[in-house]
């Protein structure tokens, strides 16, 4: 199947127009509902599984926006009969690429038809819409949703609370909050973990109280993730007294803490030197009901970093290989990171292999970590070597990290090697800035009058 690729970004409102009011809209679900049950077939005992739809699994594979509405036009043109399912799906995919015009286009016409959807498509629109800094996009949709023959519940309402407080915009998240009542939503534990936890990234700790009074009085009930966000809160400012006394409420409550409860409580006692109480309590949570998960671990293993003892860090890991916990990539972070930055960049590398082998894929920050403390420790051939398998894994390096390997390498005499990073950087669109031609300029040429030339010349051209 050949999908067009000519037909411009601009003129996809009107192609939208076009495909769509080509042929009348008719739904599967109103043919299913006419067709009469036969009393000959026997009973299923499990339910009978959904066929793929065609167009979904297609147009899932698409990424130009342009080729998906394409995809969707041909469908239609073979006599195929888009219901929800392909809507939705094309609007997720169009959504996922930031093309709102055509997003925009193709829900008028949902509208128009009167077509049922599901709040999650709504709730998934708003988050995008969000993400690309439209949030007043983002209200007016939340706003429509009754508009689109859906029922909004408390679940688009919290999400909708959620995407205003993370775009710092609580006077409209307060005064929604207010009005939830009205509006005919009766407020959960996630409504008031929502407002709580923008409280406190905001460092507004009254606020944060206040909204947890309210929800004990509308007799809501606090959660772990309530009493973590204020544990959190207390621990990162020392008053570990405080957070102290919010576990012991908490257990009177009959909420029991979880592994990352414990961990809040051990990062607090680590940033005020309590390092072995820190240890005592990962050992004593298991007493109490909750079992070490890999958060405590690397709580233990981050301090154990930032003083300098690898090697304790190190024995954390292989005590945790003894226990038969399977070690993530976070973990590996950790070690790798804190090796590096001692200038162990062999030793880390080993730790590098090892996590592959044992099944755990590195991620970005695994790449950048090992790439920087190659170039740390001069080792500009191991640097290249991560560099390679960085881009293969569909990684990107920071800008620094570039500008050292090029540097570096061109140091140590490996021009095509420098040529082939310069190469990669702009294939992603990333530049050296004025330093980095300069210095550049500088290694190149050794120094001297034609050095301090050239760079004149680069800056009077920049």
């Amino acid at each position: 199947m050949i999908h067009s690729r000519t037909k411009a970004i601009g003129q996809i409102q009107a192609y939208v127009i076009k495909l769509i009011d080509a042929q009348p809209f008719h739904t599967l679900r109103s043919s299913k509902r006419n067709a009469k049950p036969s009393s000959e077939r026997p009973r299923r005992a499990y339910p009978k599984r959904r066929k793929p739809i065609p167009f979904v699994s297609n147009v899932k594979e698409v990424q130009d926006p342009v080729e998906a509405l394409s995809l969707f036009d041909e469908y239609h043109q073979m006599g195929f009969k888009h219901d929800y399912p392909s809507y939705s799906a094309l609007l997720y995919k169009l959504a996922r690429c930031r093309n709102f015009e055509a997003v925009e286009a193709i829900l008028g016409h949902v509208q128009d038809r009167n077509i049922h959807c599901r709040e999650t498509l709504f709730i998934v629109l708003i988050q995008h819409y969000a993400k690309a800094h439209s949030v007043e996009k983002a209200i007016e949709l939340f706003h429509q949703i009754p508009s689109f023959n859906c029922v909004r519940t408390l679940q688009s309402f919290n999400a909708f609370l959620n995407v205003l407080i993370e775009n710092d915009r609580f006077c409209e998240a307060n005064d929604i909050f207010g009005r939830s009542y009205k509006m005919g939503f009766r407020l959960n534990t996630v409504s008031f973990n929502i407002m709580i936890k923008g409280w406190l990234e905001k460092g507004e700790w009254e606020e944060a109280c206040k909204v947890f009074e309210e929800m004990l009085e509308k007799k809501v009930q606090p959660s772990v993730v309530t009493y973590n966000s204020l544990i959190g809160f207390l621990c990162r400012k020392g008053e570990l007294d405080k957070a102290m006394g919010l576990l012991e409420d908490m257990r009177q409550k009959g909420k029991y803490p979880n592994a990352v409860t414990y961990a809040l409580l051990m990062e607090g006692m680590c940033s005020v030197g309590k390092h072995s109480d820190a240890k005592k309590m990962m050992f004593d949570m298991e007493y109490r009901g909750c079992k070490p998960q890999l958060v405590n671990f690397g709580v233990l293993m981050t301090d154990l970093g930032k003083r300098g003892k690898i090697d304790e860090a190190k024995s954390l890991l292989n005590e945790m290989k003894k226990r038969r916990f399977k070690r993530d990539v976070v973990t590996y972070n950790i070690l790798i990171n804190y090796l590096s930055k001692e200038g162990r960049a062999a030793e880390a590398y080993k730790y590098f292999i090892e996590m592959q082998i044992g099944g755990c894929v590195p991620n970005a920050a695994t790449y950048r970590i090992m790439v920087d403390g190659f170039c740390r420790v001069e080792d500009f051939e191991g640097a290249l070597k991560v560099f390679n398998a960085m881009l293969i894994s569909r990684h990107c390096p920071r800008l620094e990290s570039f500008e050292y390997l090029v540097m570096g390498l061109m140091v140590c005499g490996k021009l095509d090697d420098a040529c082939f990073v310069l190469d990669e950087m702009r294939k992603r669109d990333m530049q050296l800035g004025l330093e980095g031609w300069k210095n550049l300029v500088i290694k190149a040429c050794g120094g001297g009058i034609v050095a301090g030339g050239l760079v004149t010349e680069l800056i009077s051209v920049h």
